[in-house]
């Protein structure tokens, strides 16, 4: 049974937040998001500022999920480097980072390799409704590690994973064996933890950077992937450090230097803004 409660977070845009492409079980249907996190339902509005909240889940809880403790001002401060920043800043403010779950967000990454949102979402649920345990009808928990390693390949092609269906069986037993120990990534220096990810079958530097972001509280992570690519060759091609700087490597070097320790804030703005609107004019 839940109950409805309300929150008043300061600076926090709950449809930027859940629109942005960052993490995949959420549905909006009207001013209302459903979603699953762990092994509860939630049911989340926001009106004038106001999170309404339709769960059993405790407020601290969705602080932590949303970030909710994060400094938006000053992380804003330090991130705001041109007007193209400043820009997305304006206008999706508000937006926070979420704090996902480990195992489910490695995952989820893994899936997103040569995909789109909507796939992603459609291989995540279908994954959830033939291995999870059901909640309440029709809402499913995520796999655990232990499922998916001792899953019959076959059984995997249900969710249509193609290519990705041995990568994921790959994972699962190296964290249901404790082989790799997610705990442990959030103890170790930015560049160990992604060199540990990457080791995994599967995982390059962008699918590595991500999982880092959204679930291992790496901000210095900056995924950089075909928009953002995209982005700095068109607004920043007259920068010389570009002359050498081709490969998207070198690109996420460039936005940790430039962007600082909060570059992952800054991507994640730069990357929604160029997803809802394309190239837009600084002028």
């Amino acid at each position: 049974m839940s109950w409805t409660y309300r929150l008043k977070p300061e600076l926090f845009d709950l449809n930027h937040t859940l629109d942005c492409g960052q993490v995949f079980r959420w549905v909006r249907d009207g001013d209302w998001w459903t979603g699953v996190v762990g092994d509860q339902v939630l049911r989340l509005s926001q009106d004038q500022g106001q999170l309404i909240v339709d769960s059993k889940i405790l407020p601290e809880f969705l602080t932590r999920y949303f970030r909710l403790d994060d400094n938006l001002p000053s992380i804003y401060e330090s991130i705001n480097r041109d007007l193209l920043i400043d820009r997305a800043i304006r206008k999706y403010r508000g937006l926070r980072l979420i704090r996902q779950d480990p195992w489910e967000c490695l995952i989820s990454y893994m899936l997103s390799t040569a995909s789109n949102i909507p796939t992603i979402q459609k291989r995540i649920c279908l994954l959830s409704r033939f291995f999870g345990q059901e909640i309440e009808p029709g809402y499913f928990s995520f796999p655990d590690p232990e499922t998916l390693a001792n899953v019959d390949p076959a059984e995997l092609d249900k969710c249509k994973l193609g290519f990705r269906t041995q990568n994921i069986i790959a994972a699962a037993e190296e964290v249901a064996s404790g082989e790799l120990d997610l705990d442990v990534l959030f103890r170790l220096e930015y560049r160990y933890a992604r060199e540990r990810l990457m080791r995994l079958r599967g995982i390059g530097e962008k699918v590595a950077d991500c999982v880092l972001l959204f679930a291992f509280d790496k901000m210095e992570a900056f995924p950089v992937d075909t928009h953002i690519k995209q982005i700095i060759q068109h607004y920043h091609i007259d920068d010389s450090y570009f002359e050498t700087c081709t490969n998207m490597s070198c690109m996420g070097n460039w936005g940790r230097d430039y962007f600082g320790h909060y570059c992952g804030y800054a991507q994640e703005y730069l990357y929604y803004q160029k997803r809802m609107e394309g190239f837009v004019s600084l002028y």
